[in-house]
């Protein structure tokens, strides 16, 4: 089981017609996720435009959801959770700033594409299970050897056991 910390407009991205359906899908994908893999997730978003003037919070499933309070960021509250020592969370974000300080307290951090990657794999996964049809988990997670075959540094290391987690 892991605990993932994820960035959640820079998951979802901000460029939809209906916002707040396309977060409700985001909940409910990461919801399946979830149950299917046993992680509990938290997932940020920013409230610090049209926010209320506290931070809410409500749990979907396995899922927290945190909306930051007016005026405030979600990369703040990122930060604060990450301070809190709580967990040892894998936090799943595209901005620099944010994996950077997620790698300077000692947590594994994950770009958002990769994660949609890693998300969209185990749904697949599931829905070809439910048809009763069988398969090796080879056959959909095969990377193939590329690039210079020097050690990853520890940063990619620690990003890797983070991946294979998930």
């Amino acid at each position: 089981m892991a605990y993932i910390l994820v960035d959640g407009y820079n998951l979802l991205g901000i460029f939809h017609k209906n916002l707040e359906k396309a977060r409700e899908g985001l909940i409910a994908s990461l919801g399946n996720y979830c149950d299917i893999k046993g992680h509990d997730l938290t997932i940020v978003f920013d409230g610090w435009k049209e926010g209320e003037p506290f931070e809410t919070r409500f749990e979907h499933g396995r899922v927290t959801v945190i909306y930051s309070r007016l005026g405030e960021k979600a990369d703040a509250v990122i930060e604060r959770i990450l301070k809190g020592k709580e967990r040892a969370w894998i936090v799943v974000t595209s901005d620099r700033a944010v994996s950077d300080f997620a790698w300077s307290m000692g947590y594994a951090s994950v770009g958002s594409q990769e994660f949609e990657r890693k998300l969209e794999s185990s749904i697949y996964k599931k829905s070809l299970d439910v048809l009763n049809q069988t398969h090796d988990e080879e056959d959909y997670i095969r990377y193939p050897k590329k690039g210079n075959p020097r050690q990853p540094n520890k940063r990619q290391k620690l990003k890797l056991k983070a991946l294979e987690k998930l």
